[in-house]
């Protein structure tokens, strides 16, 4: 008697075991190994561009945070020969004269100066601010790129083959006030 032909319609896929701990701690140890050791490789762009951006913004609110308040602390004392802040005066029609009590001209406008003043320590404090919200923003994207490699790894077995399916059809509701229609979600697996 022959031996039947056998098709074979494809082999079983051999699962790489991927450890949520190991991609945790890797991604921990250095953003963007987490998701090397997951093979999402496209991620990793997309962890970096974030941290340049928040680094971008770091430095970017740092030196404005220190011109205004170099310029702010030059304006408010009394020694003339400090004057930084002449330079957050271009693109005005203010003149030192107009604004430092300390050069001692008779142009010295108390109002004036009053609303400069005020407008140098709001810019300190706006720079300040958005300084220290970006540091935090780097904590924030760092636990991020940490939860991220963990929920791949944790998935990485997660079936997603034919037989998952997801209806949505419209359900009649029998309530105390009456009767009345809703959408129901019915998962197959």
């Amino acid at each position: 008697m022959a031996q039947a032909d056998t098709l074979v319609y494809g082999e079983a896929k051999k699962s790489r075991v991927v450890s949520p701990i190991k991609a945790t701690m890797l991604a921990a140890a250095l953003p963007g190994m987490g998701q090397v050791y997951n093979r999402k490789y496209w991620k990793i762009p997309v962890v970096y561009a974030g941290f340049g951006a928040l680094g971008y913004s770091i430095v970017f609110n740092t030196q404005n945070f220190n011109k205004y308040l170099t310029g702010f602390q030059d304006l408010t004392d009394d020694i003339p020969e400090t004057n930084s802040y002449v330079d957050l005066l271009k693109g005005t029609s203010y003149t030192p004269e107009q604004i430092d009590k300390s050069l001692g001209s008779d142009e010295y406008d108390p109002q004036l100066a009053a609303w400069v003043e005020d407008q140098l320590k709001n810019a300190v404090y706006y720079y300040r601010r958005y300084r220290d919200l970006s540091y935090i923003g780097v904590a924030l994207w760092y636990i991020i790129s940490i939860v991220d490699a963990n929920v791949d790894a944790s998935l990485s077995d997660f079936d997603v083959g034919d037989n998952l399916s997801i209806n949505i059809e419209p359900v009649a509701l029998h309530t105390m006030n009456g009767n009345g229609f809703g959408v129901g979600i019915k998962l197959t697996f």
